[in-house]
């Protein structure tokens, strides 16, 4: 019988032989023992004949031997290494005598190993790293998708005979190596989706036989070697996904002349396209958006004869569009958008027959648009929103039979809409908004049975609301805003029963609003402001049982509000009109409000108590009415009142309630001009306040003693004879009476703060927001993705769960959710679909949608479907900066807690200063907290929650006074220069920042209660200072120790750093990438020669995306910027 292997029993029974020998080893020397005298009746042939006998017998008794062969135990010790899912590997049983019938494992005639393919299966382990026995056979190497990690072997480039290398979609890390250049004879090399870095390797052109090379989405950095000329049988090239992948795209390219798709999305790759391109006469893919290419598209692009789709959105090309496009017969996409292209549209593009989406938008193209663009009949999408076209939309589109989507806002296109619209069966979406439009609406726009959304805001149309668009059954969104239309609303728009979105305001639009309505039950949002209509609110509209948002504000409508409203609103606007009559108890009803303006009208009674029941109401505007008697009570209880409370110009009587005394939320107070008396102590608690006007009451008492009533405007406080301003010593100071110069002064700039809210609120809607719409079911979910995800709304929807939870913000509820295929997401669900909440999705779409940067988060796409809105985000492990400091370091972080702190403010000093300085315009978060900064795997920082962020204005930097912002923010953050109403400028998130760095170095959030005296944590760390106490004393405790010592200079000097952004005055503070270049300078012997640290370029800081979606069409509108990513201009359409 043969020895087996004792020291792997597991893999190798005992009957099976060792590798290390092919003979049986000798048999050992037995006990030495006397032997007994044999008898004498035994001779020499009865003793052989035994010996016969007992050698059959022990024959006949040993079962033959099965022991797998040499190659099949290499892959037994691979498997020894791996800890794979449960019977993923079973059928690799040491008892056969081959590996042939194992699962992947395939052979050829000779029952050598010739290929070993295993996908999408848990294998969680390395790679083999000892595979010589197959070294000889092995052709075919696929483990993709089964969950291995460490490095790619150098060993497997001694493997000779591969020639199909797939290790796609795990989890490996280090580099390349460059041993993979020895194979000659592969053909194929898959090892994208991992984590793999450092440089593709220089002698990859020594892969003369590949076709399929396969890097995208890793984080491989540097240049594109030149030596990839040399693969003259190349097919397809794809290395998207690498953000730190730099340099041009050398001209050796063209030398791969099989080359048929060439992929180079979300990198750094920068420079002009050679020349040398248009000698890729196979070519039919060309995606390199989202990178950093510069100047003209080359004119050689014409030889590329075979080219179906060209990708190079998001880009700085410029100059003009090249007529050679024309040449391409076979292009069938062509989007070009948010480049700095000019010039005019060549008509050549008329020649490309066969083209079926066209994207020109976000340029600078001038010109008409070329009316031989209606020689394409396969023609489906025309996207060249926001460029400087003039002239009239061509009538020869008409001719385009197959168009679904037609986009031409944001230009300055004049004339009458002239396209014979029945022709056009197949047409969903028309936008024209923001043009110089004449004429009427086009009636014949009611013969596209399949019209979905229409826009043609903005405009100078005139005439009325053609009655024969709301026979469109399948008719979503009609926006007509901002027009010169007139005439009645036909009742004919109770037909349109699939209207979502209805959009009037601010055009000429008289008599009544139509009753008929009331039949539009999936209608969720309606504003037909600043228009002349009259008569009453049609008590029908509560058969709007799905509306959300109702805005009639600045008309002449009359009568009482009808008792009942559809319990789905959350925003009701009536303000400026001339209802009148009480307010009917029945507004206690709607448990979804969230938002009621009332004011400017002629309501009279008293305030309703039941208002008290509307618990999520945020903001209650009754100002500018009749009301009499005192304020309820129940006002006082409500626990969402937050943003705005107004009474004023009314005729309540009587003391302020003591419940007001539990509205500590509360943001802006209005009493004024009332016939209110008693004392003030109710208010005396209020510590979220900002603004406040008491003022033309008959309040008396002293004022409260606390320091937001020792700094209110003496504006707010007049009118009130018997109130005590001053300490007593001077009876003129005592009184809160002012001039009526002063009073004059103050009402004026009351009312310019409401006209420009106004303004804003009107403004927020105008701009152009996502493309890339994705209509699943029956118009339910509107889909914006921003790179490919494999996922459905239905996995996304299940993971919505209470277990899921991860987190809650002001604007929504964040989940974790795992879908089926793989993909882990953070999804955000907003709270809720009012005004505020709305302009909060839209603010996160307009900025990540497109910003792209190393330490901030990475929006994957959004969805919204009725008042259910979702954003989709990159999962980050690691939960919060907060978390982190309140919680310490999580197991298996760096030791030097110090060292990942200092990391975290400078990744987020990053993040701000490219904001600031680098967006065009440039950004104001306007929510920097620790709360909103996430954790990457590494603990790596990623600034959050754009929910709030806004645009400032270039010539001033400070924030654009055309969206005048509410009070936003979170207390214990927000710069001084929003409670004294000063202008908010970029230094007002350098506060924010020195306060998250505060936070960092003491471990305490800004509020801490044990902090001295009730001190804020700026409050404490100033005194502390100033009383020139020792720095360390305020540190975190957990960095003290022999660590506090290494780095005590560090430590003092981030703090010093610190205490310059929460200056009290906004010039003290400096600039952030001024505050970048303190920071980087405290450690900078340390990082001198780390250049995978040194910040990257907007483009190149991009998280990984694949290198080629399926549906590139652009997601948000970009306001210009000569070499940013920047996106804040957005619409009301996508949101």
């Amino acid at each position: 019988m043969l020895v087996g292997d004792a020291t792997s029993p597991a893999s190798h029974p005992s009957h099976c032989r060792p590798l290390a020998s092919r003979h049986p080893p000798a048999p050992a020397s037995p006990p030495r023992r006397r032997r007994a005298p044999m008898p004498p009746r035994f001779n020499s042939v009865t003793l052989r004949l035994a010996l016969l006998v007992s050698l059959a017998c022990a024959l006949l008794l040993i079962s033959p031997c099965h022991c797998v062969n040499e190659q099949g135990q290499v892959l037994l010790q691979w498997k020894d290494s791996l800890r794979p899912a449960a019977g993923a590997l079973a059928s690799w049983r040491a008892a056969d005598a081959s590996p042939c019938r194992w699962f992947g494992v395939s052979c050829n005639a000779r029952g050598d190993v010739v290929g070993l393919s295993i996908t999408s299966v848990d294998l969680q382990g390395p790679l083999p790293a000892n595979l010589q026995p197959l070294a000889s056979s092995l052709k075919t190497l696929v483990l993709s998708g089964t969950n291995l990690t460490g490095a790619i072997p150098k060993e497997f480039g001694e493997y000779g005979e591969l020639t199909t290398v797939d290790l796609s979609k795990n989890q490996l890390t280090g580099a390349i190596p460059a041993e993979l250049c020895w194979l000659a004879k592969l053909e194929s090399l898959a090892l994208n989706s991992n984590s793999l870095r450092g440089a593709i390797p220089e002698d990859i052109g020594n892969l003369t036989s590949l076709t399929y090379l396969a890097l995208y989405d890793n984080e491989l950095s540097g240049p594109i070697p030149a030596s990839i000329g040399n693969l003259k049988k190349l097919q397809v090239l794809r290395a998207g996904g690498n953000q730190g992948m730099k340099g041009p795209l050398p001209p050796e390219i063209g030398g791969c002349s099989d080359l048929t798709m060439l992929g180079l999305a979300e990198t750094g790759v920068s420079g002009s396209l050679p020349e040398t391109i248009g000698q890729l006469k196979k070519i039919q893919t060309i995606a390199i958006y989202t990178t950093l290419l510069s100047g003209r598209i080359p004119e050689s692009i014409g030889n590329c004869t075979e080219l179906t789709s060209l990708y190079l959105y998001q880009n700085s090309l410029s100059g003009p569009i090249p007529a050679q496009l024309g040449q391409l017969r076979k292009l069938q996409t062509l989007l070009l958008w948010q480049n700095q292209l000019v010039g005019t549209i060549p008509p050549e593009i008329g020649q490309c027959k066969e083209l079926t989406l066209i994207d020109l938008s976000l340029n600078s193209i001038t010109g008409s648009i070329p009316a031989s663009l209606g020689g394409l009949p396969n023609l489906q999408q025309l996207q060249l929103s926001t460029n400087q076209l003039t002239g009239a939309i061509p009538p020869e589109l008409s001719n385009c039979m197959s168009l679904t989507d037609i986009e031409v806002d944001n230009n300055a296109l004049s004339g009458e809409i002239r396209i014979d619209f029945p022709r056009l069966r197949n047409l969903t979406l028309f936008y024209a908004w923001k043009n110089q439009l004449t004429g009427g609406v086009p009636t014949r726009l009611a013969e596209c049975p399949s019209l979905q959304a229409v826009d043609l805001s903005y405009n100078n149309l005139t005439g009325p609301i053609p009655k024969e668009l709301f026979r469109l059954q399948n008719l979503t969104k009609l926006l007509l805003l901002n027009n010169e239309l007139s005439g009645f609303i036909p009742p004919d728009i109770g037909n349109c029963t699939n209207l979502y979105r209805l959009r009037l305001n601010g055009n000429r639009l008289s008599g009544t609003i139509p009753a008929e309505m009331g039949n539009l039950k999936n209608l969720n949002f309606l504003d037909m402001s600043e228009n002349q209509l009259v008569g009453p609110v049609p008590a029908a509209i509560s058969g709007c049982a799905s509306l959300e948002f109702l805005d009639l504000h600045a008309n002449a409508l009359s009568g009482a509000l009808p008792d009942t409203l559809p319990r789905s609103l959350q925003l009701i606007d009536v303000s400026d009109n001339q209802l009148a009559g009480p307010l009917s108890s029945s507004i206690g009803s709607m448990p979804e409000l969230t938002k009621l303006y009332l004011g400017k009208n002629r309501l009279t009674g008293s305030v309703p108590p039941e208002l008290g029941s509307c618990e999520k109401l945020q903001l209650l505007d009754l100002g500018g009415n009749a009301f009499t008697g005192g304020i309820p009570p129940e006002l006082g209880i409500l626990p969402s009142l937050e943003i705005s409370l107004n009474l004023s110009c009314n005729r309540l009587s009587g003391e302020i309630p003591s419940q007001f005394a539990g509205l500590d939320k509360l943001g802006s107070l209005d009493l004024s001009h009332n016939e209110l008396s008693g004392g003030l102590e109710p208010l005396a608690a209020l510590q979220n306040l900002v603004t406040l006007n008491i003022s033309f009451n008959a309040f008396s008492g002293e004022l409260p003693n606390t320091p937001f009533f020792q700094k209110l405007p003496l504006s707010n406080l007049a009118g009130n004879r018997h109130l005590v301003v001053g300490d007593g010593s001077d009876e003129s100071s005592r009184r809160g009476s002012i001039s009526l110069l002063k009073i004059a002064i103050s009402l004026l700039a009351a009312v310019s703060a409401l006209l420009l809210m106004a303004a804003t609120y009107m403004l927020a809607r105008t701009h152009r927001g996502g493309g890339g719409r994705i209509i699943h079911g029956e118009g339910t979910w509107e889909v914006t993705l921003y790179q490919k995800l494999d996922i459905t709304m239905d996995d996304v929807l299940r993971g919505l769960t209470s277990a899921n939870v991860i987190g809650t913000g002001s604007s929504g509820i964040v989940y974790k959710v795992d879908t089926p295929n793989g993909y882990t997401l953070a999804v955000k669900k907003m709270w809720s679909s009012d005004a505020a909440t709305s302009a909060a999705f839209r603010s996160e779409i307009a900025a990540l949608g497109s910003i792209r940067h190393r330490n901030i988060v990475r929006l994957l796409g959004w969805a919204a479907n009725g008042g259910t809105r979702l954003l989709f985000y990159s999962y980050l492990p690691n939960g919060s900066l907060s978390g982190l400091l309140r919680g310490g370091l999580a197991k298996g972080t760096p030791a030097d807690e110090w060292g990942a702190r200092y990391e975290v403010a400078l990744g987020i000093a990053h993040a701000v200063a490219y904001l600031h300085h680098d967006c065009v315009p440039a950004i104001l978060h306007g929510d920097i907290k620790s709360m909103n900064v996430l954790l990457g795997p590494a603990y790596e920082p990623y600034l959050a929650d754009f929910g709030l962020a806004r645009v400032l204005s270039a010539a001033s930097s400070k924030l654009d006074t055309t969206k005048h912002p509410r009070i936003a923010g979170s207390y214990g953050y927000i710069a001084p220069e929003y409670a004294s109403m000063q202008r908010i400028s970029e230094k007002s998130d350098v506060y924010s920042f020195g306060v998250v760095v505060l936070e960092i170095l003491t471990g305490r959030h800004p509020l801490d209660p044990t902090l001295p005296g009730g001190a804020h944590l700026v409050q404490w760390v100033r005194e502390h200072v100033q009383a020139k106490r020792d720095a360390s004393e305020l540190l975190d405790a957990r960095l003290g120790g022999s660590a506090a010592e290494a780095y005590a200079d560090e430590m003092r000097q981030v703090l010093s750093v610190a205490a310059l952004c929460v200056s009290r005055r906004a010039d003290d503070r400096p600039a952030m990438k001024d505050v970048v270049a303190l920071l980087k300078e405290i450690r900078r012997p340390a990082a001198a020669g780390e250049g995978a640290k040194q910040q990257p370029s907007a483009a190149s800081a991009a998280a990984p995306a694949p290198a080629l979606a399926a549906s590139p069409v652009r997601s948000a509108h970009y306001s210009g910027g000569p070499s940013s990513s920047c996106s804040f201009a957005v619409s009301d359409y996508s949101a």
